[in-house]
């Protein structure tokens, strides 16, 4: 089979725009028209192109981006090119999935997590807290709970928007897997009171941590 090029992939990415979805999508920083579930279709007629992915990713188009961290292999990025990727990542769906889809599931991550949780970019910053969460979740081990809820209780209110958002989901994943810390988590959640007026549609759970954390814990007890 011929290999695909960047141009005829950009050239079938052009053709999935939708003026309105990109109205839509950037109403909340994404800069692109692409319905996600056809670009989930194209990368799985695609496939995993290691080479592609890195070309994708250097033409700085979103949706190019997205389709890239589907068709690529996780662990065949090496730690510093993983590094300049999060602070190329402009949109916030591209950081979102570069994290998840991508640094998650690679050899540096838990050296990465460390480095950027430290950073003063604090989009990059947020980075390091979505990978302290999954950690939280489900390998806690040798993490310091504690320290890290003194550090949300006093930086987590003045934090940026991405920064402040990826903190308040660990202080929330804290008090949802831990019961240890849970009053703790709860009492942060409820005097900071951040996220408490964010608008929440019906049937879904709000990211205000005290209500997230005792709704989770319900769910739980009942299974």
């Amino acid at each position: 089979m011929a290999e695909t090029t960047v141009a005829e992939v950009m050239a079938e990415l052009a053709a999935l725009e939708d003026p309105k979805m990109r109205a839509v999508n950037e109403k909340h920083g994404d800069d692109h028209g692409v319905n996600l579930g056809k670009l989930r279709a194209l990368a799985k007629r695609l496939k995993t192109q290691q080479d592609l992915a890195r070309e994708l990713w250097q033409t700085d188009d979103t949706a190019a981006r997205l389709l890239a961290m589907l068709i690529s292999r996780p662990k065949a990025f090496e730690r510093d090119e993983l590094d300049v990727m999060v602070r190329q990542a402009r949109t916030p769906k591209v950081h979102d999935w570069l994290v998840n889809y991508v640094v998650k599931k690679n050899p540096h991550s838990e050296e990465l997590r460390l480095a950027w949780s430290a950073d003063p970019d604090p989009v990059v910053a947020s980075a390091g807290w979505a990978l302290t969460t999954e950690r939280v979740a489900k390998k806690p081990e040798g993490l310091d709970l504690a320290g890290l809820l003194d550090v949300i209780e006093v930086e987590m209110k003045a934090a940026p928007d991405r920064l402040q958002w990826a903190m308040n989901h660990c202080l929330a994943q804290i008090g949802i897997e831990h019961a240890e810390h849970r009053a703790r988590a709860i009492d942060i959640g409820e005097r900071l009171e951040v996220l408490k007026d964010y608008p929440t549609p019906p049937n879904c759970t709000s990211p205000f941590a005290p209500i997230w954390i005792t709704e989770m814990v319900r769910r739980q007890q009942e299974k």
